[in-house]
């Protein structure tokens, strides 16, 4: 699992690239951790390369909702695949955020 963070036109993005899993949302965390001093800034999260996602990463994703809210910023979910759209479809998750 790769992601890489940057800041662009006022907001912050960060591509991930590969699966996130169980044992990666560890590493994960502390890199997306990065994205909750959002003040300012709405956060892209750049899914296009995102291969397959479990539970814990989705937990993840939520956590950075919930922070980006309580700071007046919004969280758009890009590059959905159709196996990871369908389980967001599933969970809830494309009520929650905003996905193109």
């Amino acid at each position: 699992m790769k992601t890489t963070f940057k800041e662009e036109d006022n907001k912050y993005v960060m591509i991930f690239e590969g699966r996130l899993d169980t044992p990666s949302a560890v590493q994960v965390g502390r890199e997306i951790r990065q994205l909750y001093d959002c003040e300012g800034h709405d956060i892209i999260l750049d899914c296009n390369a995102l291969e397959y996602i479990t539970s814990s990463g989705m937990r993840l994703f939520l956590e950075l909702l919930k922070v980006a809210k309580s700071k007046g910023s919004k969280v758009t979910i890009t590059g959905l695949n159709n196996d990871i759209y369908n389980v967001f479809e599933e969970v809830g998750f494309i009520n929650l955020f905003d996905i193109q």
